[in-house]
């Protein structure tokens, strides 16, 4: 019985154009890793010696040659799976929106208990934070002002 042979790597990019996608990728160290893991592969190592290499089980490093043997750069690239669907659909969030523009400084215990009374969805406050924030709205700590403060303060202090 004889060792199976070694799986080929699809030369989908020169050995240069490898190395320019290496170069724009510092960024995305999740790619890059793989990249490496590649351009050895190119190089002539086995998959387990390029496994070793960037420091992944060759389990790993089969997979990874499985996909770039597939679809190439695009096999590479990290796939979100977008977790749990949202319990408000667009348009909830849309009239959420809105009615949230009608007025300034809400906390998130009002805007849960509106979300809870409109839609009949519970959130916790960590999460509508989230969502006022998905919004591009700011969180601020509301602060009490002082009662003896004038309402031109800023015109009587100001220096000339």
């Amino acid at each position: 019985m004889g060792r199976k042979p070694e799986k080929e790597v699809v030369r989908w990019l020169t050995l240069e154009e490898l190395n320019e996608e290496i170069r724009k990728r510092k960024i995305c160290s999740e790619v890059l890793r793989k990249l490496f893991f590649i351009k050895e592969l190119y190089k002539g190592a086995t998959v387990p010696q390029a496994a070793k290499e960037v420091g992944v089980s060759k389990v790993i490093g089969y997979v990874w040659l499985e996909r770039w043997n597939k679809q190439g750069l695009e096999g590479l690239k990290p796939n979100y799976g977008g977790g749990r669907p949202s319990e408000l659909s667009d348009e909830q969030k849309e009239e959420l929106k809105s009615i949230l523009k009608e007025r300034d400084n809400w906390t998130t215990k009002e805007v849960r208990e509106l979300i809870k009374e409109n839609f009949g969805v519970e959130y916790s406050l960590r999460h509508v934070s989230r969502l006022l924030k998905s919004f591009g709205m700011k969180y601020a700590k509301p602060y009490q002002k002082d009662y003896r403060r004038p309402e031109n303060a800023e015109e009587e202090f100001k220096k000339t």
